[in-house]
């Protein structure tokens, strides 16, 4: 794969109509394991979504209850099931019900990112040729973005796995638009199955992202009759089979409330305003790029003339129609996180690499050395901010110095450099290789032994083994002061109750032979003032970075003195 340099309006090789042999579907599914494993185990819940979705899910199992969704005695009213259905499944099959590990509720994130990749070369495989699907899935194994969803139990990389199945089922459809034979049902019920798994994960993100693309599509070409292709009739019947059962059961359990929740208090709240703190102008997406799809930012920018100068190619056409209207409708949204635009970046991956099988040969002739070292800066800094930053962590978070996490950001750096150079001299097979090794080895230090080993990221940790530690009797109930953290909830237990200083101290008072409080230093003079002369005895201190907060917070361990 040569030629990133090159910008001209070199003619787009017809796709090969070859398919991806045996050999390379295993490498990549070997590379997702590589990158995705390391701190797979190890790494504590994270707040706030994650530890969310894995005590909802428990619940549910606990519970027996697949229909309503509850956090401790709380409807979670946000999301569809789909997601809590599939970590359900994972941790029944694994025994882990009555254990506190988040793993067992990651798998089907892991999973739903190794479909994901693996869809990327189908779809590209059809749109750019056999080899070009093969790197594309290869550079979406690879940012940081989708490394980080794998990893976490929650929603995103299993709707970006529905997400790839239903564009690359699409591109099928549209790419054969013209032909003389009638269409198969296959293709099409792929497409329409994608949907409404993905409604049943994230609602109506994927369908929207199919919707635009459609949309833009036939408004690119002036014609619609094309879509008769995808069976549209049927394709609604497969829709609702397939999401409106729970759909309606939900509504019934509920009065109607889901849908009030999810779409009036959750989606329009985010379309209207940026929620829960998380207000942001357009453009944070595009400049967020050089980190979350790093460290591929820079083949991606090189594309981006030669992509606008073959932008009528069908194959193209159809990834640009991916890309470009819903990235607007995400910048366009006042609440942004760094993986709302996760969806489009299969498309980002295959316009890159079709960019340099276009130039495959013509990057020493005509080289575009300003575009390349524009790019190159733009790299650099994301890769120092990303590098550099998890480097500084444990020393801002706990004082202290860490060896390994300096090591691994200057041996990534170096690599990224190495590899940066060799693109410039049109080697870019060499530096695809040796970027996707040396970000391997990077983020495999950083998720396995340097974000783990950080105490003061992960206070929820730190206070389930005091309690665990001190728990003076087997049915023991926390109650906390002003700290509410959903993943203290799953590593201590469902029981767990969250109040202000009053009310840890009301618990005390009515259980002062089991109880346990833990007081958050704001929340320590009610505390004392509605002990009403109890005697307590502290236990532990714990302090750190809440980072759901972004705000150090001290707690200290309770129980009634004897």
């Amino acid at each position: 794969m040569t030629g990133f340099a090159g910008a001209g309006a070199a003619p787009l090789p017809p796709p090969a109509p070859d398919r991806l042999r045996l050999w390379q579907w295993a490498a990549l599914l070997g590379l997702c394991l590589v990158l995705y494993l390391p701190g797979f185990f190890t790494l504590p819940p994270f707040d706030r979504d994650e530890a969310r979705f894995a005590q909802a899910t428990r619940q549910m199992v606990e519970s027996g209850d697949y229909v309503n969704i509850r956090f401790q005695d709380e409807a979670r009213l946000k999301k569809p099931v789909g997601i809590y259905w599939l970590q359900a499944a994972s941790v029944r099959l694994l025994g882990a019900a009555d254990r506190p590990e988040i793993w067992p509720y990651r798998v089907p994130s892991l999973l739903g990112a190794v479909l994901a990749v693996l869809a990327t070369a189908w779809a590209g495989t059809r749109l750019f040729g056999a080899g070009a699907g093969f790197a594309a899935a290869m550079l979406l194994a690879g940012c940081v973005v989708l490394g980080v969803e794998a990893r976490m139990a929650k929603t995103d990389a299993v709707l970006l796995a529905t997400v790839v199945l239903a564009q690359g089922a699409l591109a099928r459809v549209w790419l054969a638009r013209a032909a003389a034979t009638a269409a198969g049902w296959g293709v099409p019920l792929l497409f329409w199955l994608a949907l409404g798994v993905g409604i049943l994960i994230k609602g109506p993100v994927g369908p929207m992202v199919s919707a635009l693309t459609v949309l833009a599509l036939c408004l690119i070409e002036g014609r619609f009759g094309w879509l008769r292709r995808l069976r549209p009739w049927l394709g609604l019947a497969v829709v609702a089979a397939v999401a409106a059962p729970w759909l309606i059961a939900i509504s019934i359990a509920t009065h109607g409330q889901f849908l009030a929740e999810s779409v009036g208090h959750d989606l329009l709240a985010k379309v209207a305003s940026g929620q829960e703190a998380k207000g942001l102008p357009p453009g944070f997406f595009l400049g967020a790029f050089w980190i979350t799809f790093a460290p591929f930012a820079l083949p991606a920018a090189l594309a981006v003339p030669w992509v606008w100068a073959n932008r009528r190619e069908p194959a193209v056409t159809f990834c640009l129609s991916w890309l470009i209207p819903a990235w607007l409708v995400f910048e366009a949204v006042p609440t942004k996180l760094l993986h709302y635009t996760l969806p489009t970046y299969p498309a980002v991956a295959l316009l890159a690499v079709a960019a340099a099988r276009a130039h495959f040969g013509r990057c020493e002739a005509a080289p575009r050395r300003w575009l390349f070292a524009v790019a190159a800066l733009a790299a650099g800094i994301g890769v120092l901010v990303l590098a550099g930053g998890v480097a500084a962590l444990p020393w801002l978070i706990d004082g202290q110095v860490s060896v390994i996490a300096p090591v691994a950001a200057l041996v990534a750096i170096a690599g990224l450099a190495i590899a940066g150079f060799r693109c410039w001299r049109c080697r870019e097979r060499q530096a695809l290789a040796l970027a996707l090794a040396v970000f391997a080895v990077w983020s495999g230090v950083t998720f396995q032994a340097v974000l783990p080993g950080i105490d003061g990221l992960w206070l929820s940790r730190q206070a389930a083994l005091r309690v665990s530690a001190f728990r003076p009797c087997p049915a023991t109930t926390l109650v906390t002061a002003d700290y509410s953290e959903p993943s203290l909830v799953f590593l201590v237990g469902t029981q767990t109750r969250t109040g202000g200083g009053d009310t840890a101290a009301e618990h005390l008072r009515a259980d002062s032979a089991c109880g346990l409080a833990l007081v958050e230093a704001h929340a320590e003079p009610l505390f004392q003032r509605s002990l009403n002369g109890l005697a307590v005895r502290p236990l532990a201190t714990i302090a750190g970075f809440n980072y759901s907060r972004g705000r150090r917070q001290t707690l200290t361990l309770y129980r009634a003195a004897p």
